[in-house]
């Protein structure tokens, strides 16, 4: 598939988008770096030279998918807390019918002993005290109320304190809701700012130059499927010492093998995990999205695992605590692998060094080495389930 050729991203800074200077800087790095000269082999005319330009348009995607997964998680934690608002104003509602209701009883009651020329009436009087409490003093009062009329008194001043009691707390949900949507708004506009400031780095190239940055991705593509070759080879052999010397854990693989192999229950669904992510190779990367048209990368690992009966976070950050952590010598198809320091890129592993993922904005799901941007990108490997 045509898609799977696109080039991986190339080796940037380890530096989060989140941890790096003020966004100020971002937004003037188009200008700074096409008007300045750069300190590390400038071109003639003055211009950065592309490897820094590379760099820079990286930084900026790597910053934009950590700002992505920052978007995911304010978004998750809005759908919960709209649910919850609105379950406690539905519960509100509710519990004002009923203090409704309990109302009318005791007012039937203060109408009725008006009617008889009681000499107080009593209910009314309850209704009209400044709380409960103070009509509750009243005990010669209380002394004269039917089983009936007590009772009802008493369902009114429980509903009355409940229903006050749900009030506020959806007051307060409402408050933090509105908190959230606002860390959504800004998470976004982040998202966007970085993708613009990339593309316009990009849009800056002349012809010449992007065809001298797709060769230099190309080989960055090359020596990651070589390193991929690599593990495969220690992995095997690991697994050929381990059958010889009487190991228990034939699929156990890598040097220092540390981690059991995972099981029978745990193979079979990491095959449908992985067949579901071979079945949407070709479909873009979009920030936030989930399927089933487009996914990002956590949307990705969510939704082929989904496939196989296991729910897993939305977030990379969630994720990566979803499971157990096994060494990278160990990993096995249908494991997750999590890259750079603040884990803000995941794709799932299938095997021989591979994964299958969603790199980044403007390419496609596809095959790639766990090594396609630098061994030191790869932040740890967890087994889901």
């Amino acid at each position: 598939m045509a898609s799977q050729h696109r080039k991986p991203r190339s080796t940037g800074s380890r530096v989060a988008g989140i941890r790096t200077p003020a966004l100020a800087t971002a937004a003037l790095t188009s200008v700074a770096l096409l008007s300045q000269s750069a300190n590390a082999a400038p071109s003639d005319d003055g211009r950065p030279s592309l490897e820094e330009v590379e760099k820079k348009v990286d930084d900026l995607y790597r910053q934009a998918e950590s700002a992505t997964e920052k978007y995911n998680a304010a978004k998750e934690k809005t759908t919960k807390q709209r649910k919850r608002v609105d379950g406690l104003l539905d519960d509100v509602a509710q519990r004002t019918q009923k203090l409704n209701e309990a109302r009318e009883e005791l007012g039937s009651f203060a109408a009725a002993q008006y009617r008889t020329g009681a000499s107080a009436p009593d209910t009314a009087t309850f209704l009209l005290a400044d709380t409960p409490q103070d009509y509750f003093d009243q005990t010669q009062l209380m002394g004269r109320m039917t089983d009936r009329q007590k009772g009802a008194v008493d369902d009114y001043v429980t509903e009355q304190s409940a229903t006050m009691q749900k009030r506020r707390e959806a007051g307060e949900s409402l408050a933090a809701l509105t908190d959230t949507q606002s860390d959504l708004k800004t998470a976004k506009a982040t998202v966007q700012k970085k993708l613009g400031d990339a593309r316009e780095l990009l849009s800056q190239l002349t012809a010449q130059e992007k065809a001298r940055l797709a060769a230099i991705e190309q080989q960055k593509q090359e020596e990651a499927a070589r390193k991929a070759a690599e593990l495969a080879q220690r992995q095997a052999a690991e697994q050929a010492a381990q059958q010889e010397s009487g190991g228990t854990s034939s699929d156990a693989g890598g040097t220092s093998s540390s981690s059991p192999a995972p099981d029978a229950s745990y193979t079979t669904k990491a095959e449908k995990a992985l067949a579901f992510a071979r079945s949407q190779i070709g479909k873009p990367y979009v920030w936030g999205a989930t399927g089933p048209d487009s996914f990002d990368c956590s949307g990705l690992t969510q939704a082929a695992w989904k496939a196989a009966g296991v729910t897993l976070p939305r977030t990379t950050y969630d994720q990566v605590n979803a499971g157990t952590t096994v060494s990278l010598a160990d990993a096995r198809p249908g494991d997750l692998v999590f890259f750079y320091d603040d884990v803000s890129h995941v794709g799932i592993y299938i095997g021989n060094g591979m994964m299958i993922h969603a790199p980044k904005p403007g390419a496609y799901v596809r095959e790639e080495s766990i090594y396609y941007d630098g061994e030191s990108g790869i932040h740890s490997v967890v087994r889901p389930a």
